[in-house]
């Protein structure tokens, strides 16, 4: 389904985000499903019959059912499920169709998508169609990612993701001053040593290369655009040795100041 045209998902009126009555449950199909359905568990605990095999579900539960599957499912009448599913067919041949069953650990992003979804129906908003056809292809290249590459990583590993990701952010944002990677560390409320193999390993190079690349990248855009020569640019960034900085810049882009300006 990774390279379906978004237009090719044909969108059927059977989708919602239900809370399923105390006496709910999905009897067993007598024929298989016609087309596609993307079934996922907000919370709850019950038991879903995929072709015979039974798998208990709760929060985080995601199935994408197939035509052909036989479904049935029941549910805790004390926990009962509270769940999206989206009916959808497909007018182009598919490949790499999604696994039909997984447990998403983070689930902040998928929701947004399954709410979105579904209100854009509810309020009929201009271009629904368009839009929930744009987010359904979106909804099926985060489960063929996870396919692909795992589930993704939990709450605290996506906190530290997110603060080196900062502090690279502020580093570009602030590339005139001499940052200590001490400092940056405490930023992140990461130890130096920690702080250090994680931002090279998230960034792809050490702290302090980063430092030197970025503001020799602001050296290039102030020379090219902002009408300064080079020492003024030098004196901005922090050099307090032109020559130094002549020679760092050249090692990073193969060219002298001058050059470029």
């Amino acid at each position: 389904m990774l390279h379906v045209s978004p237009t090719a998902l044909q969108l059927k009126p059977a989708f919602a985000k239900i809370v399923c009555e105390p006496g709910w449950k999905w009897q067993k199909r007598e024929k298989p499903l016609a087309n596609y359905d993307l079934f996922y568990v907000w919370s709850g605990s019950g038991e879903v019959l995929l072709n015979g095999v039974p798998v208990p579900v709760g929060k985080g539960s995601c199935f994408l059912f197939r035509p052909g599957d036989f479904t049935s499912a029941t549910h805790n009448p004390q926990r009962p499920l509270v769940l999206t599913y989206i009916h959808f067919d497909v007018k182009e041949p598919v490949d790499l169709i999604p696994q039909p069953y997984r447990v998403l650990q983070e689930t902040v992003d998928f929701e947004y998508l399954l709410s979105r979804y579904v209100r854009l129906f509810l309020v009929k908003t201009y271009a629904a169609e368009e839009e929930a056809q744009l987010i359904l292809k979106q909804l099926i290249i985060h489960l063929l990612r996870e396919d692909r590459e795992g589930p993704v990583e939990r709450k605290a590993s996506n906190q530290l993701t997110e603060a080196i990701h900062e502090i690279a952010n502020f580093i570009r944002q602030n590339p005139g001053v001499a940052h200590r990677v001490e400092d940056l560390a405490a930023r992140a409320q990461l130890s130096p040593r920690y702080f250090s193999i994680k931002f090279k390993e998230m960034i792809g190079s050490s702290v302090q290369t980063y430092m030197i690349k970025t503001r020799i990248e602001r050296a290039q855009h102030l020379l090219m655009h902002a009408g300064m020569n080079v020492t003024e640019v030098a004196d901005a960034l922090g050099y307090r040795d032109i020559f130094f900085f002549s020679r760092q810049f050249k090692q990073y882009t193969g060219k002298s100041p001058s050059e470029i300006r």
